[in-house]
């Protein structure tokens, strides 16, 4: 399955009191290549969700191997998990500019219908795309 590739520089606002990535922002981190990922496989979040499909967060696991720094680039790598079914699984691994592995992470989210609020399968059309 597709693995894409997206690029963010760190803002010093970014940073904490210790002048590490404040680890919040990995949360932003993993969307930031998850919604890269949705677009470089030619589907439209915007479009999704005005079909009245929504993608909410219902797992996150992050680890921190070592620290990045204010103005440090940083490679998010995204992937798959597994072929998605109500839910989609995503897994990420993020690089200094030195290749160093700094964090990686894991995020489940699933498929809701937004008139009703219940778990709906993943659509044919990104099925088909993946």
């Amino acid at each position: 399955m597709k693995k894409t590739i997206t690029k963010i520089r760190i803002r010093y606002g970014e940073t904490d009191q210790m002048g590490f990535v404040y680890h919040g922002n990995y949360a932003q981190f993993f969307e930031i290549g998850r919604l890269d990922w949705i677009t470089q496989i030619g589907v439209s979040y915007k479009e999704m969700e005005s079909q009245g499909i929504l993608l909410p967060v219902i797992y996150l696991e992050t680890s921190f191997l070592k620290s990045a720094y204010y103005d440090d680039e940083l490679t998010i790598e995204t992937f798959l998990l597994e072929t998605p079914t109500v839910r989609i699984k995503f897994g990420y691994n993020i690089f200094n500019n030195k290749n160093e592995l700094l964090t990686t992470g894991t995020t489940h989210l699933v498929f809701l219908n937004k008139k009703n609020n219940k778990p709906m399968r993943c659509p044919n059309y990104i099925l088909d795309k993946i």
